[in-house]
């Protein structure tokens, strides 16, 4: 996770406590109290706007955090991580989010929309904007993000 105290204390708090309310029978008594808690620090205060019950694989990193928004129908893959100001959900109301693949790296400023998959191992560069399928293994970049390198084959 590096360095960055702010996205250490959401991960911890996002992962951990989410993760177990929702496993558990606890979600119905101590949901309300956390989702509170929830709203009040992360969405509020430190400008993460992540809901609980997004699916997130292990992994996720943040760096920084202000101005994320992810929707939470957005799925996203293992080890993946996550710069400031990026969006990802939905073009459209009740439109579908994005699949985010394994081994994803988000720059800072980028916008994912729609029901589009990112492959595994990528790299979407700094303020892009990506409305079309990644394909695995390539860097992206622009408005709208075009293949800019492939990456080959990692494994």
């Amino acid at each position: 996770m590096g360095d960055n105290t702010k996205g250490k204390f959401f991960l911890k708090s996002f992962r951990r406590v989410s993760s177990y309310c929702n496993s558990t029978g606890l979600n119905k008594k101590m949901g309300f109290f956390y989702r509170i808690y929830y709203k009040l620090l992360f969405n509020y205060i430190l400008g993460i706007d992540i809901p609980e019950n997004t699916v997130i694989g292990f992994g996720f990193n943040v760096f920084h955090g202000q101005g994320l928004v992810i929707s939470s129908k957005t799925i996203i893959g293992e080890f993946v991580t996550v710069r400031q100001n990026t969006t990802i959900g939905n073009s459209h109301t009740n439109g579908g989010c994005p699949v985010i693949g394994n081994n994803v790296k988000i720059g800072a400023n980028v916008v994912i929309l729609g029901d589009i998959s990112v492959g595994d191992n990528v790299i979407i560069a700094a303020g892009s904007v990506v409305i079309r399928d990644v394909p695995p293994n390539v860097l992206v970049a622009g408005n709208p993000a075009v293949i800019k390198k492939s990456l080959g084959v990692k494994g």
